[in-house]
């Protein structure tokens, strides 16, 4: 029998792999002022829920990038079952390799997949491949007020220890190359439902799972939900909208 790993088991048939959801993609994208693009990047698509907004709401090709075959596999089977496997075109590839396969892109989207090369390093890799007056909309982690819990502050010191606050996100930004265009911080619901309210059952049946990897990620991912709740909303997710200036 085929091991699962870690990541497919605890996210197994999910349509949310981070906070987010339809109803705020929407928002965000109906905030950039161009709605017609020639060429779209979806970074670090997951199994492709805002893949599918984009490509309902621009009727044009996304190009869907990530690194992770089993949710592109299943991104496929979506696309088809949605009637837009015309419109999304699936791509298994490290984001840092997006400017060397796409040097001319008018808009890439990503949410919540920056810190996986870090979002200094990430505007300015992609700074090379988006046109003049293209957009860069990249979701992250960010540090939201001063006063931060103890618990909170001791998860991300090992979990996330290079967050930033959003004004030291405005000057990464600037010195990249980018205008800030709009900010918009996600709700406490597009954390909770559909995603924490299934992720903290769903990691709880696994922590006692035969495989060390597998119940490592669901205590991690335990910790994660806990320190949310104690939060007092001392961070989120930001939404940046980026347009190319240079």
């Amino acid at each position: 029998m085929e091991t699962r790993s870690a990541i497919d088991l605890l996210f197994a048939d999910m349509d949310k792999l981070g906070p987010s959801d339809d109803e705020q993609t929407l928002y965000v994208l109906r905030s950039v002022p161009r709605h017609r693009f020639d060429l779209v990047v979806d970074a670090g698509c997951g199994v492709g829920r805002q893949t599918f907004v984009l490509a309902t709401e621009l009727k044009t090709d996304i190009y869907a990038v990530d690194s992770h075959q089993p949710f592109l596999d299943r991104l496929n089977r979506r696309a088809e079952q949605n009637g837009l496997a015309h419109l999304v075109h699936p791509r298994c590839m490290d984001m840092t390799d997006i400017p060397y396969v796409f040097p001319r892109i008018d808009l890439i989207w990503s949410e919540g997949a920056a810190y996986n090369i870090g979002f200094a390093d990430t505007l300015t890799r992609w700074a090379e491949a988006i046109s003049p007056g293209g957009f860069a909309v990249v979701s992250e982690l960010c540090w939201l007020r001063n006063l931060v819990p103890d618990l909170v502050r001791e998860f991300f010191r090992s979990g996330y220890p290079d967050m930033k606050s959003v004004p030291e996100h405005i000057e990464i930004s600037e010195r990249a190359g980018y205008e800030i265009f709009n900010l918009y911080t996600l709700p406490e619901k597009a954390w909770i439902e559909d995603y924490y309210e299934i992720l903290g059952s769903r990691a709880k049946s696994l922590i006692n799972h035969a495989d060390v990897a597998v119940r490592d990620f669901a205590l991690q991912t335990i910790k994660e939900i806990e320190a949310f709740r104690c939060s007092e909303g001392s961070y989120g997710y930001v939404f940046f909208v980026l347009r190319r200036t240079r």
